[in-house]
């Protein structure tokens, strides 16, 4: 799928990448926050020793920062964008529309819905950009 970001979407990305060394692979921006997607396998070295290269991003921006890992597949993608949620499952159904059923612990479900919605939101844009995701539901 292609991604159209905007223009300050690509310029929050470099500059993560000039004070990370990853690439961002795609961003979600809010007046307040910043969703950032990094390459899978990239998560520890783009959040930095002690959490570093998102502080600094922060600080910067005057907003908060959460990355997610990508992932080839849109299970693990969804799993991703979920976390820290504890999901043990994530399944795809192809009906009139494509929704990812994610099986999230019960004690984590306020985790993955995230403050005021925001973390299942995310989520569901993220799983429509990048694979075609028309809906995210928790089990």
């Amino acid at each position: 799928m292609t991604i159209t970001l905007s223009n300050d979407a690509r310029q929050f990305i470099a500059r993560f990448e000039e004070i990370s060394d990853v690439s961002g692979v795609d961003c979600l921006v809010t007046e307040s926050r910043l969703v950032i997607v990094v390459p899978a396998g990239r998560m520890g070295e783009a959040i930095g020793p002690g959490g570093r290269n998102v502080d600094r991003l922060e600080a910067e921006t005057g907003r908060s920062v959460r990355l997610v890992e990508g992932a080839d597949d849109a299970e693990a993608f969804v799993a991703n964008a979920l976390a820290p949620a504890a999901v043990y499952n994530v399944t795809i159904s192809h009906n009139d529309d494509t929704v990812a059923y994610a099986e999230v612990a019960a004690d984590d479900r306020g985790v993955a819905i995230g403050s005021s919605g925001r973390r299942i939101e995310d989520t569901r844009t993220l799983a429509d950009r990048h694979f075609g995701i028309d809906d995210v539901q928790l089990l």
